[in-house]
């Protein structure tokens, strides 16, 4: 028992009295025999809980301890510290913390990591304190009175454009609403993407994608390069473009991308349902150029091509909020039907407040864990008797938890219970449900001649429908409510500034070596240290 106390006195230089170092090493005996009376795979999980679990007797100061400078092992103490007398410490930085600790860090130093976190200056709503605060609070057993021998002291900011310090780098630090002042500037950008896709360049697709997102979520229209100071994600390239833009009303490197044969058969074959990239680039060296081309050379095509080439035209339209109601009736009628007490929520665009979309998702989850397991088979059964789907193919569920951390994915696809679909959508449907009469009569067809869609009254819409488990519903929903880029820049900020996983099945802690569950967005957005940003202003 000395050894540890010995140990514990001299951890990090930091001198604390003996009866508080005796009172953690008890403290700490007890929960190690706790411990390890668990089974070892529950033993982390079972640690924090405990951890969690203990008395706190301050609830009105909730403290961080900023590990920048100090390391893991002595901020894993001085947690421990901290708990064993009461405090309220939080492993992640949220809203709700009041006093930050850090250790050899400047007040400038400490700033600049909130802003960081926060996306705003937060110096007003939170102590920034050097250990000495701590120290102090430890050995009275109560929260000291902050004093200003305690504060950090934050040097005031030069002036500076006040624009490009609200506009951040990652895109899930910014507010980027549906409509937005720089449409002219980040269409241009986004064909560039879209070329540089099209030519696997996945690198400078990404890079053009960050600059139109980043022009998305200024709160003014860009006149002219000056406007576009500081900000960051802007690129040589990009910034070039822009230039010519606002200089001489377009650029040529745009315009003849757009007007480019290889762009025009690429933009046409890669809009086939059930075609990616690699297989339109094949036909396109193959000389082939358009759907059309496909049917006149009796290319070889799987179920889902079929499917797209000969549903294309329908497919190319954009689906309406209307048009998505309908299809969400059907879809909660038929999860009713085979599984009551069933959650249906439509996700994609249309949750972030689009009032058109290339297609409709749906996230479907049971409360009761277990019971949506094989749910996929018997909705696909149900809407084939009512003569709604054109075609379907469904994948099972084969994600599976590690307890030693999630194994690195293949690709940034889920591996959830899903069913990508074409349904057959009548067009008197739609105009029933403004009359709020339609039903699934309605939106059905006897019918199984191949027409065009104009002269029967119906349409062929895309539908993707994903089934999660109730406990991984939080992290389904952030991940299907996109932006594609938004949900990029997420995965992207949980790595490189948190040393996290994040998936739309789970969220992973590498430094505690454990997951962190979640029931809302919200608490997700929190591990991550980062502000909340609702679902519309998410269109990055």
């Amino acid at each position: 028992m000395s050894v540890f106390r010995e140990v514990a006195l001299v951890e990090g230089g930091l001198i604390i009295s003996a009866v508080v170092v005796d009172e953690v090493v008890e403290a700490g005996r007890r929960r190690i025999q706790r411990v390890y009376m668990i089974p070892l795979k529950r033993r982390k999980v079972s640690l924090i809980v405990s951890q969690q679990n203990d008395t706190c007797k301050f609830p009105h100061v909730s403290i961080f301890i900023l590990e920048r400078k100090m390391g893991t092992s002595r901020r894993a103490f001085l947690t421990r510290l901290g708990r064993s007398k009461g405090f309220l410490i939080k492993e992640t930085y949220s809203s709700s913390i009041t006093h930050i600790v850090s250790e050899n860090n400047s007040g400038d130093e400490v700033q600049a990591w909130l802003d960081n976190q926060t996306g705003r200056d937060s110096s007003s709503s939170v102590h920034l304190l050097d250990i000495r605060w701590f120290t102090e609070s430890m050995e009275a057993g109560h929260p000291v009175t902050v004093q200003e021998r305690h504060a950090l002291q934050v040097n005031p900011k030069p002036n500076t454009d006040p624009t490009a310090m609200l506009i951040k780098s990652y895109a899930c630090q910014r507010r980027t609403p549906l409509k937005h002042h720089n449409s002219f500037l980040t269409e241009a950008l986004e064909i560039l993407s879209q070329n540089a896709e099209y030519n696997d360049n996945e690198g400078r697709s990404v890079a053009f994608r960050r600059a139109a997102s980043v022009l998305k979520a200024l709160p003014y229209r860009v006149k002219n390069m000056e406007d576009l100071r500081s900000l960051p994600c802007l690129g040589d390239h990009s910034q070039r473009v822009i230039k010519e833009i606002l200089e001489d009303g377009s650029s040529r490197e745009v315009e003849s991308t757009r007007r480019s044969e290889q762009y025009q058969a690429m933009k046409a074959l890669t809009g086939i349902f059930g075609v990616g990239v690699r297989t339109a680039d094949r036909w396109f060296r193959e000389g082939l150029r358009s759907p059309d081309d496909l049917v006149r050379t009796g290319q070889q095509l799987n179920r889902a091509q079929q499917a797209g080439v000969q549903y294309y035209d329908d497919l190319q339209k954009p689906v309406t909020k209307a048009e998505a109601d309908v299809i969400s009736d059907i879809v909660e009628k038929a999860v009713c039907a085979v599984l009551s007490g069933a959650e249906i929520q439509l996700m994609g665009g249309f949750r972030r407040g689009k009032e058109v979309g290339h297609d409709v998702d749906f996230l479907i989850t049971h409360p009761e864990e277990g019971k949506e397991e094989g749910l996929m088979p018997k909705i696909t059964n149900w809407l084939e008797e009512q003569g709604l789907l054109l075609y379907h193919k469904t994948t099972r569920n084969s994600y599976l938890e590690k307890m030693d951390g999630p194994a690195r994915a293949p690709s940034n696809m889920d591996r959830f219970e899903r069913c990508f679909s074409i349904f057959k959508l009548q067009a008197s449907a739609v105009s029933c449900k403004s009359n709020s009469n339609a039903s699934v009569q309605d939106v059905s067809t006897g019918s199984e001649t191949e027409r065009a869609s104009e002269a029967s009254g119906w349409r062929a819409v895309r539908v993707d429908l994903v089934v999660s488990p109730y406990s991984q519903f939080a992290f389904a929903t952030l991940g299907w409510t996109g932006s594609k880029l938004f949900e990029r820049e997420l995965r992207r900020w949980a790595g490189q500034e948190k040393q996290m996983s994040l998936s739309s099945h789970a969220l992973y802690d590498s430094k505690q070596n454990l997951y962190l569950r979640a029931k809302t967005e919200e608490e997700i957005f929190a591990y991550l240290g980062l502000e909340f940003i609702p679902p519309s202003e998410r269109n990055a």
